[in-house]
């Protein structure tokens, strides 16, 4: 059984899938297939990068990211959620026909599109406003127009314990740098609720702690200036290997227009 398994491999998802993975949890990330920023021509509002940056460069990077950070990625779509509760007498019997083990910790199961169940103590929904796949929880949907919001408190947790919900799906604004943000605070909340032994993602210089006397805080590192300067150089080539030739992936464009183009 995965510690957490998130839904959705855009923005939100992946600032989630950061956080947690490198807090030590088991994360899988089911992407869907195409984020909603690939139909960006270009991101211009994202802090850090002056000029702008190609929206498909970015999720690229940010991606590259989260594998670093030691999550995993599965594609498929997330057809359904389901709480499985190992103390309850149906328990064996749900798990049986959905063909995953009988004497699962409490958590979810998660069908998808052709693939086998996933097993998660904890699930993040971090799609599109399409939460259908919800429906068999009771995690407080919110229609608006076509559209199906998740109702959260200010940790992104919704009704159903175990269950979150980061970026649009949550009802956050359609903006690239608050789905990532909004999906690091879920990420955070997830780390809290989990009780994993963690103060700060934070790397200091060497002594920032240790030289007060202090023990280095969990999910804290000191690290000394040679060790800097080389996370800094290889952080450079990075990015200018990936900024060296011009990205060839054309922005995705709306499939209304595609409809009427054809």
């Amino acid at each position: 059984m995965r510690d957490v398994c998130i839904v959705g491999g855009g923005v939100a998802g992946l600032a989630a899938s950061i956080f947690t993975a490198r807090a030590g949890l088991d994360t899988l990330v089911v992407d869907g297939g195409e984020s909603i920023l690939a139909r960006n021509a270009s991101l211009e509002n994202y802090p850090g990068f002056p000029d702008g940056i190609d929206a498909r460069r970015y999720l690229h990077l940010t991606r590259e990211q989260a594998k670093n950070a030691g999550a995993t990625f599965e594609l498929g779509k997330v057809t359904s959620v389901e709480s499985v509760d190992s103390g309850s007498p149906s328990a064996s019997g749900e798990a049986a026909e959905l063909g995953v083990e009988a004497d699962l910790e409490d958590g979810f199961v998660l069908e998808t599109d052709g693939g086998d169940p996933l097993e998660a103590r904890r699930v993040i929904a971090a799609s599109w406003s399409d939460s259908d796949y919800l429906v068999p929880l009771d995690v407080g949907r919110l229609q608006r127009g076509n559209k199906h919001f998740v109702s959260v408190d200010e940790g992104g947790r919704t009704a159903v314990d175990g269950v979150y919900a980061a970026g649009r799906i949550a009802d956050e604004p359609h903006q690239a740098i608050i789905a990532a943000g909004h999906g690091a605070k879920v990420g955070f909340a997830v780390i809290h609720d989990a009780d994993v032994g963690f103060y700060h993602d934070w790397v200091v210089p060497e002594g920032y702690f240790t030289g007060r006397g202090r023990e280095v805080p969990p999910g804290c590192e000191e690290i000394d200036d040679e060790e800097r300067r080389r996370r800094d150089e290889r952080a450079r080539e990075t990015m200018v290997e990936a900024l060296s030739e011009p990205l060839e992936e054309r922005p995705t464009m709306h499939p209304s227009v595609e409809r009427d183009r054809e």
